[in-house]
């Protein structure tokens, strides 16, 4: 079982920044994802590919981003990768399902597609299907919107949608949103956020802590919400298998059944230290103090997460 669909927060590192790695596993992100592609500048892509074998060796659950297929690293990324103990990979710049197949098989772990080209989000449903490893697809907007030429974030809103249609389509969870790069604005980041998980949307990509708290927030149910779930299940033991107005007056069918029950499954297998949903502190929570709008959200001396071309 991959982390997909479970975790709400997956944040990036340069994997040749150990020292901020040690920093972001000790931190409250749900999952860490070491990058070797966009974070990470030429010369040092040999020392990150190893340091990020060795640090998902010592820790469970870590995530990869290599490089990307066609590129002069990501043979010898794969290589590495293929008899590590990562959680899984990110595989940026998909658009080929059978080059994907291969790489599955080549690997053998989880894989989670970045779709960030119009070529990759007309084959979004073949690359959900291509393999059994293949945990996930989600867009990498920046490069999309690039390729489309898309001037507005808005405009993007038919590929969200076309890419949530495809994961669930292929019986796989609801994409990750891409990442907000606007680290001080966190009331956009919130807003955002819930608006991708009222679109189909679970868990969201940071680059930096300080935006863990709210994205947590947001895919994190509430606990009336919850609650309601636990009383609409029973009142189906109680009503049988048939549809029936449960004792709060709502009508129930088989298809509020199945969010109900995903909404308290969900609930249940958050981490038991998870943020309460009304909590948007991050005080507590960064590693780093947040760059002021006059700081560049880019330099790597400040951020312990890629900058890369996922975002937006």
């Amino acid at each position: 079982m991959s982390a997909l669909g479970i975790a709400r927060s997956w944040l990036y590192v340069p994997a040749h920044r150990t020292d901020l790695a040690a920093k972001a596993l000790a931190g409250p992100a749900d999952v860490v994802v070491l990058d070797l592609e966009d974070a990470v500048p030429a010369d040092a892509k040999d020392a990150a590919r190893a340091a990020a074998v060795t640090v998902a060796g010592g820790a469970a659950g870590v995530w990869v981003r290599m490089n990307g297929t066609g590129t002069p690293w990501a043979d010898a990324d794969a290589e590495a990768l293929a008899g590590s103990a990562v959680g899984g990979v990110r595989v940026p710049k998909a658009d080929d399902p059978a080059a994907v197949a291969r790489l599955a098989d080549r690997l053998g772990h989880p894989l989670h597609l970045l779709v960030e080209s119009a070529a990759g989000l007309e084959r979004a449903a073949e690359l959900a299907r291509c393999h059994p490893l293949v945990a996930g697809v989600s867009l990498g907007e920046a490069d999309l919107a690039a390729d489309l030429r898309v001037r507005d974030p808005g405009a993007l809103a038919w590929a969200r949608a076309r890419v949530v249609v495809a994961n669930r389509a292929a019986g796989l969870p609801s994409p990750v949103a891409s990442v907000w790069i606007d680290l001080a604005d966190t009331a956009g980041l919130a807003a955002d956020s819930a608006a991708a998980r009222d679109a189909g949307f679970f868990g969201r990509s940071v680059i930096h802590p300080a935006q863990i708290a709210a994205v947590h927030h947001a895919f994190t149910p509430a606990d009336d919400e919850v609650a309601d779930a636990r009383v609409l299940l029973g009142s189906l033991r109680a009503a049988g298998s048939s549809a029936h107005v449960d004792p709060r007056g709502r009508f129930v069918d088989p298809a509020v059944v199945a969010g109900a029950r995903w909404l308290v499954e969900l609930a249940d297998s958050l981490p038991t230290d998870s943020l309460p949903p009304d909590s948007l502190s991050t005080d507590s929570l960064s590693t780093d103090s947040p760059p002021t709008p006059t700081e560049d959200p880019r330099d790597p001396a400040r951020l312990p997460a890629s900058a890369g071309k996922e975002h937006r």
